[in-house]
């Protein structure tokens, strides 16, 4: 009877044993794949892409000198994929789920690239380290390239400002130099139409950057001597 009983007891403890090895295994799978299921994205970002057009004034002269465009300078806040917002006066937040196809400064410096080049008034502009032989070199700070709701109107303005400077290479002093700021207002506040008010923005200051290169650098390049 005894040596029964201890078979008995034995035979208990071993299923035991293999059940709870079974339950073990089974929420070791089941937490595999929960941890599967958490590695993916909860949500995607909608990407943004402004293509801005500039049309080129008549009144801007035509130049017989070269420019080369220096990569922007921005802070990171702002040169980034991410979409700044401000929505109230010294906070600075961005768009959840939303982000630039370009960092701004690629945005900026392609624009005024393609303005000049388009409009036909001047011999050459490339970007810097092209190893083109230029006659001034433009350098631009991006300050501010955000969603501002500090206007009041409920409504978001797309505000950029850029402070640039006209470089003279050859003597390495400042033939120009001025802040440009533009701020349009977007429709509303979705983020579609925020993307909309940059493109205006960016036209907006492309034109005005390239007319003021073209027009300051013309008015320096007669003061110097000719040869």
């Amino acid at each position: 009877m005894t040596m029964r009983a201890d078979m008995t007891t034995t035979a208990s403890a071993l299923a035991r044993t293999c059940f709870r090895r079974a339950l073990a295994a089974g929420l070791l799978l089941m937490l595999a794949g929960c941890s599967i299921l958490s590695d993916k994205p909860r949500s995607t970002s909608t990407i943004y892409a402004p293509d801005p057009q500039v049309q080129a004034d008549p009144a801007w002269p035509k130049v017989q000198w070269q420019l080369v465009l220096a990569p922007p300078t921005s802070p990171r806040i702002f040169d980034s994929l991410r979409m700044a917002v401000r929505p109230t006066p010294g906070e600075l937040q961005v768009y959840r789920g939303a982000q630039w196809a370009r960092p701004p400064s690629d945005m900026l410096q392609d624009t005024l690239l393609r303005t000049l080049e388009d409009s036909g008034r001047i011999t050459a502009v490339a970007r810097q380290g092209s190893g083109m032989a230029a006659d001034y070199r433009l350098l631009l700070d991006i300050r501010r390239f955000e969603s501002d709701y500090t206007h009041g109107n409920g409504t978001p303005a797309a505000t950029i400002e850029v402070s640039a400077k006209l470089v003279h290479v050859a003597s390495q002093r400042i033939a120009a130099a001025r802040v440009f700021h533009q701020a349009t207002p977007a429709a509303s506040t979705s983020v579609a139409d925020v993307s909309n008010a940059f493109e205006r923005s960016l036209a907006m200051l492309g034109h005005d950057l390239a007319g003021w290169t073209l027009t300051s650098g013309q008015a320096h390049n007669a003061t110097l001597p000719r040869s």
